[in-house]
């Protein structure tokens, strides 16, 4: 039986997903929740197992493609006509008698109910499962399949064979190179590559943009021609994060004030952490600490951790901190947000931090670590910023921007010295905050960076 596969609702608003990277191709056998390909949200890139098992017949959407919620996505023939593993039906149940006198190449649509794609798949545990509907007019409702190069479905073995072989010549890549090639119009197929067993790499589709020519070494090369534009496609996390700003910066009256504060005292507690044996494992960073601060200081006012209730006219102020850190990633700026941050000890705060940046660096944070989030921290330090106005993450009533950490002269105790200075920047919205709630919580964070030992008096 071909099964046809429908990408499923994305929830959290998303209507549609970009093929990133298909891991199988026509003629492979695929098994339940096999990893068949990475697909873009306009959040992240997360990996869609196949809710059955058989053998695909054909792709109905090529890399770079966009596809809506409920289109086909890929087809497959499940052989014995069995349906996916995946609810409350059992799957031995016998078929209806119009499906029996079926013809061989019967085929169904496999439209999900609903789940949200993070996790989405067939579960192969025992228990009751379901059958998906049948309809005798599914071939009708089923959209026509694009030309991709495939073998399209019902194909006759020497069209298999033809497609095996495309497939087995199909150039060896990574996503980010597959995409760097469509963005400078390079047809991988003309392209060889130098990489481990003709892997192409980065370095070998730049260089057949170049024309082909072998770059001189760095002492004896000039300045290459630059192009006079260059076009790249607004979409994904990038289409998403443009959207989100201009509706934020437009809708939320935003305030932003400043704050330099004396953070020698956090300085030396994160040396003495880091020289002690029973933290060892751990990485302890000034963000960290910055985290458990806004933690502390949200308590002490709780207007800044609340979101503006346009339709109920309301301010709806939340009870836990679910504490956004943004992160910058090759494809674009996403806020996954720490549930449950004030919960935590500075210990726990730093492993959630690191966990979540290195996730977000691998392009796998999942639309439920994107959602939720009642306040923000944006860590421009590192790029060595020292302050800026930063755009409120929509639905949020405040963001923390903290810079860089810089040893200049100060008065301390009467005297100059040098110490280590930081500036905090905090944007708020000022239909939640007034000036003096947003000034006693950034006045409540930069006390306990200066002396670490005051968090033990306003807990």
């Amino acid at each position: 039986m071909i099964r046809d596969f429908a990408l499923p609702d994305l929830g959290e608003g998303l209507t549609e997903s970009e093929i990133v990277a298909w891991r199988v191709a026509v003629g492979d056998h695929v098994e339940l929740n096999q990893i068949i390909a990475d697909i873009e949200t306009a959040k992240a890139v997360v990996e869609l197992p196949s809710p059955f098992t058989g053998t695909v017949t054909a792709l109905h959407a090529a890399e770079g493609e966009t596809v809506n919620v409920g289109a086909p996505l890929f087809s497959c023939d499940t052989g014995d006509g069995s349906a996916p593993e995946r609810g409350d039906e059992a799957a031995s149940a016998p078929a209806p008698a119009a499906a029996t006198a079926a013809a061989p190449a019967e085929r169904e649509t496999d439209a999900a109910p609903g789940p949200n794609l993070v996790g989405y798949g067939a579960r192969d545990e025992g228990g009751p499962k379901r059958r998906p509907r049948r309809t005798a007019l599914a071939d009708d409702l089923v959209p026509p399949v694009p030309d991709t190069g495939h073998a399209a479905i019902g194909t006759e073995p020497a069209e298999v064979l033809a497609s095996e072989t495309r497939r087995a010549e199909r150039p060896r890549s990574t996503p980010p190179v597959r995409k760097l090639a469509r963005d400078l119009g390079i047809e991988l197929e003309q392209v060889t590559g130098t990489g481990e067993r003709g892997l192409i790499t980065r370095a070998d589709v730049e260089l057949a943009a170049s024309g082909g020519q072998i770059i001189p070494p760095p002492t004896e090369a000039r300045p290459a021609a630059r192009p006079a534009e260059t076009r790249i496609p607004i979409r994904g996390v990038r289409k998403h994060t443009a959207a989100a700003m201009v509706r934020s910066a437009f809708t939320a009256p935003h305030v932003t004030e400043f704050l330099t504060v004396d953070v020698t005292g956090t300085m030396e507690l994160l040396r003495g952490i880091r020289d002690d044996r029973a933290f060892a494992g751990h990485k302890v960073t000034p963000l960290a600490v910055v985290a458990k601060a806004l933690c502390i200081a949200a308590r002490r006012t709780p207007e800044v951790n609340a979101r503006w209730d346009e339709q109920a006219q309301e301010i709806v102020q939340f009870g836990a901190v679910n504490l956004g850190i943004a992160a910058a990633t090759e494809r674009g700026l996403v806020v996954p947000n720490i549930k449950g941050a004030e919960r935590m000890t500075l210990i726990e705060l730093a492993d959630a931090v690191t966990a979540l940046a290195e996730t977000a660096r691998a392009g796998r944070t999942g639309p439920a670590d994107l959602s939720g989030g009642t306040i923000s921290i944006t860590n421009i330090g590192v790029f060595g910023i020292d302050a800026g106005t930063p755009i409120l993450n929509p639905g949020e009533a405040a963001i923390l921007a903290m810079g860089a950490v810089r040893r200049q002269p100060w008065e301390h105790r009467g005297e100059i010295a040098l110490r280590e200075i930081m500036t905090l920047s905090l944007s708020f919205d000022h239909r939640l905050v007034d000036g003096a709630q947003g000034s006693r919580f950034l006045a409540d964070i930069g006390a306990i960076l200066r002396e670490p030992g005051l968090a033990l008096t306003m807990a």
